[in-house]
């Protein structure tokens, strides 16, 4: 019986050169959509985006270089060592997304470790792994040769891993069941190799039985994915989840409180309402806008899609038609079909005044159209850069360019107690483009207290309001204390913030931390 050979001892076949150049391939793919998970989970649960992803692909970066420093000293046994390699980014790759989210909720405090932990020992095992493919692959062809090649074919699986990720693994699949699917590509790579090399390979029975064994680990947990999904949502927003879907946009969540039937809705993991206290934060966004005198035939929300703003614009009978624009299909469909969301927005989104449009608001709003009376804009509070533009002197300026003259655009404006900085920055850039601003505040239980700043263009605002239409919580005199601002709420100066220079964003990390 003959003993099994180093492949240094001898030249490659050409199918297995061509399984190793095709693994190349997969290797890069698969190292760079554990990458976008970690920052996109990361993401999800701390904020600030930009922070998490340069953080991660820079610590990816410097791991990658370890490892191949690391592979230097490995013995000349190259096919093992890149099938073992294969086996450990497999098993810690593939539990890298539900591992993150079940340390989020119950050791918080070691979250970063954790991600750091993995990204680390990802990137290094990846990185140790491009030095041995060479090394490999040059026994065929020149040194020079081999390098060409391995580096073209990473590059090209990290094109296709970066695609992928965003247009079919997190729509499709979400964040837990794609790493569980792409520790599934990458045992399956080991599993080839294995089988292509058990010449060289003194324990292939073991390696073998090693990757069979994750193999069906992996499966197991692509089957049962749903569950597992579900499980650790249950236990990362505690409350009951009756709702949960990944769009190509946002991950929205719905839970019911087991207690009192509380429902709150959830993107990206920020809480966007409660069904207790919703009335109090709509009420205050669209009634002192809508009462200023002057026409309000054509009014916009800008946001909103869950309904619950348009709800209370309809309470106009002389609101001839409202625009909504929000990005998400999945938003303004649940608004419509979702029986809890559909009773608590009164069947808004059917009314035939109410037409819903699913794209970006800010480029919306740069096209040519109908002049609005109203705007109403409800975005999620600037924790990312891209949101931050929501907020800025440049969109504004067209949204500006779109209002009647009189018209009047509100805008919610996060806490002026908790972000302060933030709420006076939205006041300082809305006060940059128009000449007429206000300010005021209400107190949310689920928020705390929560802000607004109102500008109208060519026209003063009022300083007393009346509302003619029926309400739950604000009244005249509610309104004219909102007004009023406590001494550790007052202005505070901030900066205009632009889409060049994004202050805004940096101010609510900042904010946020204190």
């Amino acid at each position: 019986m003959s003993t099994p050979q180093s492949v240094t001892s001898r030249d490659l076949s050409d199918q297995q050169a061509r399984i190793l150049l095709f693994s190349i391939l997969i290797v890069a793919l698969c190292g760079i959509v554990y990458e976008l998970i970690i920052g996109t989970v990361s993401s999800y649960l701390l904020g600030n985006s930009v922070y998490q992803f340069s953080l991660t692909i820079g610590v990816f970066m410097f791991a990658m270089g370890v490892g191949s420093l690391i592979s230097k000293y490995f013995d000349d046994q190259f096919v093992r060592n890149f099938i073992t390699i294969e086996i450990a980014i497999a098993m810690i790759g593939g539990i890298c997304s539900i591992l993150l989210f079940m340390t989020f909720p119950y050791a918080r405090g070691l979250y970063e470790l954790v991600m750091y932990s993995l990204i680390l020992i990802i990137g290094a095992l990846v990185g140790m792994e491009i030095p041995i493919l060479t090394t490999l692959l040059s026994k065929r062809k020149s040194t020079k040769d081999s390098i060409a090649n391995v580096m073209s074919l990473d590059y090209l699986g990290a094109l296709i891993g970066s695609v992928s990720f965003p247009l079919l693994l997190l729509p499709t699949l979400g964040l837990v069941q794609s790493s569980f699917a792409i520790g599934l590509i990458n045992i399956s790579v080991a599993i080839v190799n294995v089988l292509v090399f058990k010449d060289h390979l003194r324990n292939y029975k073991v390696m073998r039985n090693s990757c069979f064994a994750i193999l069906a680990l992996l499966i197991g947990f692509i089957v049962y994915g749903t569950k597992i999904t579900s499980f650790a949502e249950k236990h990362l927003y505690f409350d009951q989840v009756v709702y949960s879907q990944q769009t190509p946009y946002q991950k929205l969540v719905v839970t019911r409180s087991t207690t009192n039937r509380d429902r709150k809705l959830y993107i990206d993991g920020h809480i966007q309402f409660s069904s207790r206290d919703e009335y109090r934060y709509h009420e205050n966004l669209v009634h002192p806008t809508l009462s200023v005198a002057g026409s309000r035939k054509n009014v916009l929300i800008l946001g909103g899609g869950d309904g619950l703003a348009a709800r209370e614009i309809l309470k106009y009978d002389d609101v001839e038609q409202v625009h909504l624009v929000d990005i998400d299909p999945e938003m303004t469909r649940i608004a419509k079909e979702l029986p809890f969301l559909k009773r608590l927005n009164e069947k808004s989104m059917w009314s035939p005044k109410v037409t819903a449009f699913n794209e970006d608001a800010f480029s919306f709003i740069n096209k040519p159209g109908i002049l609005y009376d109203r705007v109403i804009v409800d975005m999620p509070d600037p924790h990312n850069e891209a949101i931050n533009k929501l907020y800025s002197k440049e969109f504004y300026t067209m949204i500006k360019r779109r209002m009647a003259d009189n018209g009047v655009l509100v805008t919610q404006s996060s806490s002026p107690f908790f972000t302060r900085q933030v709420f006076w920055c939205i006041e300082k850039t809305l006060d940059h483009v128009f000449s007429n601003t206000l300010s005021y505040q209400t107190t949310l239980p689920s928020f705390g207290i929560w802000g607004f700043n109102m500008a109208r263009k060519g026209a003063s605002l009022p300083n007393e309001f009346t509302f003619d239409i029926p309400t739950r919580a604000i009244t005249a005199e509610t309104m004219s204390a909102a007004m009023v601002f406590s001494k550790d709420m007052t202005k505070v100066d901030t900066p205009v913030n632009t889409i060049m220079v994004p202050k805004l964003y940096h101010l609510y990390i900042e904010d946020l931390s204190r």
